[in-house]
């Protein structure tokens, strides 16, 4: 019934030891045997992907990626890019102007590295850099080039500090962005047409795959719009209520294998 399966990553793929179980491995393998694509949809930098994209063998032909929450649907065999977002150099310049308004840390992406305009570096500019193993650097703006393609810029801070700042957030800055929260103290700042659900329609209508035939699942704020989109939601245990409330279905935790839950109660139960 399901010919792709869209997989978050943190809070969701990996258990809280930001590792693949024996059990959600067991069934990845089990469904892609069994034709079904398997492409994990995540908001880390595709450099934080490539290694659980070779642990997996999601990286053989005509396997796909979606990265940085839907900025990126890439081929992970070819790198055929199928769809990319980004944002300006002038919309960061912005975007840090209102980050010193608001008192709030940030950092961005290219291609390659995490940059930091702050020379206070935030701990969780740290902790996004060690966790997607992407080298962090911090220059100024004027230090970076006009032309570089940034996929995504993110506001951080103390969740009850970064709870404040995305209420002063100007509502023309709202409707210029996609604006989602993926951790509590992470809010990303996007293109305004990327999203994972964005992402996930774009893979299926290129590989002719049907949305009754998609299934999705995630556990944060940032997995909504795929969600929203699969024929069959799936909400992690641990999922945030926000998630729970639109699935279609509710299976374990990340840390009680709930991937290989859903898969084989969906999948292959029938």
């Amino acid at each position: 019934m399901y010919k792709l399966i869209a997989i978050d990553m943190d809070g969701t793929l990996l258990n809280d030891h930001h590792e693949v179980t024996a059990e959600v491995r067991h069934a990845l393998q089990k469904a892609k045997a069994n034709g079904v694509k398997i492409v994990l949809c995540t908001g880390r930098p595709l450099g934080g992907v490539r290694r659980y994209l070779e642990d997996l063998q999601l990286n053989e032909e005509e396997d796909y990626v979606i990265a940085y929450n839907g900025a990126l649907v890439q081929n992970t065999y070819t790198n055929e890019v199928v769809s990319e977002l980004s944002i300006r150099y002038q919309d960061v310049k912005e975007l840090y102007a209102l980050s010193l308004q608001l008192q709030t840390p940030m950092h961005f992406f290219d291609t390659e590295r995490l940059y930091t305009p702050n020379r206070d570096i935030s701990k969780y500019t740290v902790l996004e850099s060690h966790l997607t193993q992407v080298p962090l650097r911090f220059c100024t703006l004027n230090e970076l080039s006009e032309n570089i393609v940034i996929p995504k810029a993110m506001y951080i801070d103390e969740p009850e500090k970064l709870n404040k700042t995305i209420e002063s957030i100007p509502e023309d800055v709202k409707q210029k962005y996609t604006l989602v929260r993926s951790a509590p103290y992470y809010y990303e700042i996007l293109h305004p047409q990327a999203s994972k659900g964005n992402a996930v329609r774009q893979l299926a209508e290129f590989l002719g795959i049907q949305q009754e035939e998609v299934m999705s699942i995630g556990d944060n704020e940032n997995d909504l719009t795929m969600i929203e989109f699969a024929g069959c939601g799936v909400a992690m245990g641990n999922a945030v209520q926000k998630v729970k409330e639109i699935a279609n279905f509710q299976t374990r935790t990340n840390n009680e294998h709930g991937v290989a839950y859903a898969i084989n109660e969906l999948v292959f139960a029938k």
